[in-house]
């Protein structure tokens, strides 16, 4: 996690510097106190690929509070991810809370998510994977 509030909004600013694959961004970052903020946001790629996001943050416990992340292709969900506990079901514990929903019955079919803390950004991770598993697959 960053070490404050500052850090984390160059960080979410700059995601486009950093990856050549992303079109462009539309994030919004706003402290809620002195310690908490929130991020939320676009993440446009080709093929009209979408990223949406939101993140609530503690920077006193360097922690994500909760987060909320979708990718959308040409306004179908491909995915979504959410920290949603779901102690009952076993194939979940490797990663609990973290989870991915996946096509088919995507509000019920889940499968463990390891790329994703609370005590680390999410965002590297997520886009990592829609530039290796969607814009791959797309060319």
């Amino acid at each position: 996690m960053f070490k404050d509030q500052n850090s984390y909004a160059i960080f979410l600013y700059t995601l486009k510097n950093r990856y050549p694959e992303i079109k462009n961004t539309r994030i919004k970052f706003f402290k809620t106190s002195s310690n908490k903020a929130t991020a939320y946001g676009k993440i446009h790629f080709e093929n009209e690929i979408v990223l949406n996001f939101r993140e609530f943050l503690d920077f006193s416990k360097k922690q994500i509070l909760d987060y909320s992340y979708e990718v959308i292709q040409s306004n179908e969900k491909l995915n979504f991810y959410d920290p949603q506990p779901h102690p009952d079901d076993p194939n979940l514990a490797s990663t609990f809370p973290h989870h991915k929903h996946i096509p088919p019955n995507i509000k019920r079919n889940r499968q463990p998510a390891p790329g994703l803390s609370f005590n680390k950004p999410n965002l590297p991770f997520l886009i990592q994977e829609i530039i290796d598993t969607q814009l791959l697959k797309s060319n």
